[in-house]
């Protein structure tokens, strides 16, 4: 960071990786540190400190700069409350940072090949604080937006080539101008933050790092479109995001930037949170407004399309959390800087959530054309434990596995549609040499098959056969017949399934078909998994020639089943042993199968 400031500035990252790390109490135990030291009176500046959103290094938590007066920030990883004397000693009263816990240069590496556009607020500003959103260009995009007609907005909108980035990647200018064309005395504004791929917290970040910029964000639609309410579908179990949200929208409705007359700018809006039950289908944005009526969230036919009969029979427009956080920084700084920024076809940058077998876990938010590779390798640090990279599961439960040899596919919406996986919100997990893609595709359809809604045959009844077909797999069950069975029915689910959920579900076993179908010949033929992960054809032995005697599997092995002595083989008791796979995981030289 280039930030600098008058007074001494610490910035702790307090979104639910930090809290979960021990944020507060480092907070607590630097304002502890102050007091006791008499820090204020010593040095003769204020002592400011800033609870942050989520940084992105999400497994480095808990992060903490801290920015003495005309200097940069100085960003330290793994605070505890032990290491806070330390630093208000050294670095605050002798101004000598402390270079051992300072962040390595893989937080560097971390940072180098991203542009934060939307997550630039994010880790900088204090969450809560309207002052603080003011000071970093806060509500400049809204005056700017109401010098124009709303006909005006929405062509710029158009012309920056914003699509959605819930998923579907549909024009956004569009679509909004889709919604502003239906005739209507009452419109309605909907943000889906119902994020409920496993692994994916982009939206939670943004709302809990910068949630007055996504209100931003709406207030320019809502004057767009001609809406004047709008809704927050945020799922209950982000219970931060929500706490912060509602602080913003308070305070806005206090301030008179929300109400009949916004910002005195001459435009009405209000809003309102809405807390979802935590269904991944009301992610789909019928089961969405089904379920902010009241009713059971459930896809609805289309068309009509929401734009034309929305929320409660009136025009509504929905967008997620990212599109409207986008919108914001599109009339900061103009159409066609956002224009300039990715690819031809997914202009911007995107956010993701990698979560897997990689070093550095967290959210990265890189330019749209990124390659897949870069983002692995060069911003999250490679595979962990050094190990072979396998695949990577983009999109969500409903995307795609990709191989080594897609690693040169662009992030972007056409790029990953060719290559067999999709964009989805953000989410990707990575995978290495021990995972089994027949089984992943088990865990993502089991995921999709528990949250339909049920509604229509092809997803209720459809994906659960699929279902148990792979489970017989993996079980080394399987029959001849099996895998063209699972494709057929897979393009049949896509083609009459009710809505997205069902028409995407089957993702995950084609592509894990189409580029691993040699995975699923051996479990079929040979009742063997070559990843050596399911565990009813598990067999565990140590090999000799692979072994380094180097003790770290007995130590792992929860029954204690592994006899070893320095300098020895270690041996497995096949009679004791559970197959729970700890020592595999544990043995970095592969020495175990």
């Amino acid at each position: 960071m280039a930030e600098t400031a008058e007074n001494i500035q610490v910035l702790v990252c307090t979104g639910t990786g930090g809290f979960a790390s021990g944020a507060q109490g480092v907070i607590d135990a630097f304002e502890a540190e102050f007091e006791k030291q008499g820090l204020e009176a010593k040095i003769g500046k204020r002592c400011d400190i800033k609870k942050t959103g989520c940084r992105g290094l999400c497994a480095n938590d808990v992060l903490v700069d801290v920015i003495m007066p005309g200097q940069e920030a100085v960003t330290y990883d793994f605070v505890t409350t032990e290491l806070v004397p330390q630093i208000v000693e050294e670095h605050m009263l002798k101004n000598e940072a402390v270079e051992k816990k300072v962040a390595g240069k893989y937080y560097n590496q971390f940072l180098e090949k991203q542009q934060r556009i939307i997550f630039s607020r994010c880790g900088t500003i204090d969450a809560e604080s309207l002052d603080d959103f003011l000071a970093h260009k806060g509500f400049e995009g809204i005056k700017k937006a109401v010098t124009m007609t709303p006909e005006e907005v929405i062509e710029e909108v158009k012309k920056s080539g914003l699509r959605g980035r819930g998923g579907g990647g549909f024009p956004t200018g569009v679509k909004w101008s889709f919604c502003k064309a239906t005739p209507g005395d009452h419109k309605y504004l909907i943000c889906n933050a119902d994020e409920g791929d496993p692994g994916a917290f982009m939206d939670r970040s943004i709302l809990e790092g910068d949630p007055y910029g996504v209100i931003e964000g709406m207030m320019i639609a809502a004057y767009a479109i001609g809406c004047d309410y709008g809704y927050v579908y945020c799922r209950a179990e982000y219970p931060l995001a929500i706490k912060r949200l509602q602080k913003a929208i308070d305070t806005c409705h206090e301030k008179g930037f929300l109400g009949d007359n916004c910002m005195g700018l001459g435009f009405k809006f209000d809003m309102r949170i809405k807390a979802g039950a935590g269904a991944f289908v009301c992610g789909e944005e019928t089961a969405l407004m089904a379920s902010i009526e009241g009713e059971r969230g459930m896809s609805r036919p289309r068309p009509p399309f929401p734009a034309v009969r929305g929320l409660w029979a009136k025009p509504t427009n929905i967008n997620n959390v990212e599109t409207f956080a986008n919108v914001s920084y599109i009339f900061y700084n103009g159409a066609e800087w956002f224009n300039s920024i990715g690819t031809e076809g997914t202009k911007g940058t995107k956010i993701f959530a990698l979560t897997g077998k990689v070093k550095h876990t967290g959210l990265v938010e890189v330019p749209a054309g990124t390659t897949m590779k870069e983002v692995i390798y060069d911003v999250c640090g490679g595979i962990l434990n050094n190990r072979k990279f396998k695949a990577v599961q983009a999109g969500g439960p409903s995307g795609g596995c990709l191989p080594a040899e897609a690693l040169d596919a662009e992030v972007d919406y056409d790029s990953l549609i060719k290559a067999g996986a999709m964009m989805g919100s953000g989410g990707l997990v990575v995978m290495d040499e021990t995972t089994c893609m027949v089984d992943i595709a088990r865990f993502f359809l089991n995921f999709t098959r528990v949250e339909s809604c049920g509604k229509c045959i092809p997803c209720r009844i459809g994906l659960k056969i699929m279902l148990e077909i792979l489970e017989r797999i993996t079980e080394g069950k399987g029959q001849e017949g099996d895998i063209e069975l699972l494709e057929d029915m897979a393009y049949d689910i896509k083609k009459s399934s009710l809505c997205g959920l069902g028409q995407t579900a089957p993702n995950p076993v084609l592509s894990t078909i189409r580029y691993f179908r040699h995975e699923y010949e051996t479990h079929i033929k040979e009742q063997e998994c070559p990843s050596h992960s399911c565990k009813p054809l598990l067999h565990f032995k140590v090999i000799e020639e692979k072994c380094k005697k180097c003790g770290i599997c007995p130590r792992v092995c929860p029954v204690d089943c592994i006899t070893w002595e320095k300098g020895q083989v270690a041996v497995i008791d096949r009679e004791v042993c559970t197959e729970c796979t700890s020592c595999y995981d544990a043995c970095r030289f592969m020495a175990i199968e």
